[in-house]
């Protein structure tokens, strides 16, 4: 497949884009820079994008997204819903004007859209949440669905915590009393779910691309204590995460979601690394093997 990347320098995007391209897919990057060989401009911020140069795709894999600030502040809001909005819908708007469309937009959404549930079991078919983070992980999908209303397969990733990369190595303690839900997934499963999505034909709308075993947050701490041989990090208490980083610490450290995928596993998808431990591993030695080369 000729697939269309944009995020591909970001956490995610980094990996997804030499997996795909490792699986034999010809990949050309949507880039904010001056534009070189196998890349395509665009400034969804601006409304800019060259669209003569997105006919052809196959398929579109839209990773992009700001870097969130730690204090959701009233104008951190605005600009974290403006910059979301106007990616998903310059992208998708355009996409659905071509020629020749691509079969498929893959969008990253994230496990945001649902509420904080305790130990009820979350699927593609749950209730959004009510929350600014529910919002604009529900405004952010809607804005693709210029695509599905041209015919083109839109699959939105509401992806969970992704581990892997450099951060790994620094460990992660409990977050309050440890007992809420975590919902994961491995950065190199992540490239492998979105390859299967890419080519999964019964794939659409809302998927849950995370692990089919979330743990309790004290639980994925102290594993991941195990992995790196050391103690888990530091504890921190709620009241100290909320002071530091209000409604965000409350919308994704605090909150309770355990996130089945179950279209996912319908789909027959096979996870290569189901269990945290397994995950943590294989992420802790490629992030031991980028360091070295």
């Amino acid at each position: 497949m000729r697939i269309l990347v944009s995020g591909a320098s970001g956490m995610i995007g980094s990996v997804v884009a030499p997996y795909l391209a490792s699986r034999g897919h010809e990949i050309v990057r949507l880039v904010r820079r001056e534009p070189g060989p196998g890349e395509v401009r665009w400034d969804p911020d601006a409304g800019i994008i060259d669209a003569d140069r997105l006919e052809g795709f196959d398929g579109v894999v839209h990773l992009a997204t700001m870097p969130w600030p730690a204090r959701w502040t009233a104008e951190a809001k605005r600009r974290m819903r403006a910059n979301r909005l106007a990616a998903n819908g310059l992208l998708a708007g355009t996409v659905a004007g071509l020629k020749r469309k691509p079969r498929v937009l893959v969008c990253s959404s994230g496990m945001g859209f649902y509420p904080s549930s305790g130990d009820q079991v979350i699927t593609e078919d749950s209730a959004p949440g009510s929350d600014f983070l529910a919002m604009l992980q529900r405004d952010g999908e809607a804005a693709t669905q210029k695509a599905s209303a041209a015919g083109i397969r839109v699959v939105n990733l509401r992806t969970p915590m992704v581990v892997g990369g450099a951060a790994i190595r620094r460990g992660m303690g409990r977050m309050g009393n440890g007992y809420q839900w975590t919902s994961w997934v491995g950065r190199d499963e992540l490239a492998a779910i979105i390859d299967h999505v890419l080519q999964s034909e019964s794939l659409a709308g809302p998927v849950n691309p995370c692990s089919p075993n979330p743990v309790r947050n004290a639980e994925f701490a102290a594993t991941l204590g195990r992995v790196l041989g050391s103690k888990p990090g530091m504890s921190i208490p709620a009241f100290l995460l909320r002071l530091m980083l209000g409604e965000m610490a409350e919308a994704l450290m605090l909150a309770s979601r355990r996130i089945e995928p179950r279209k996912l596993l319908a789909s027959g998808y096979q996870f290569r690394y189901p269990l945290p431990e397994d995950a943590l591993g294989h992420e802790l030695e490629a992030a031991q093997q980028a360091q070295a080369a």
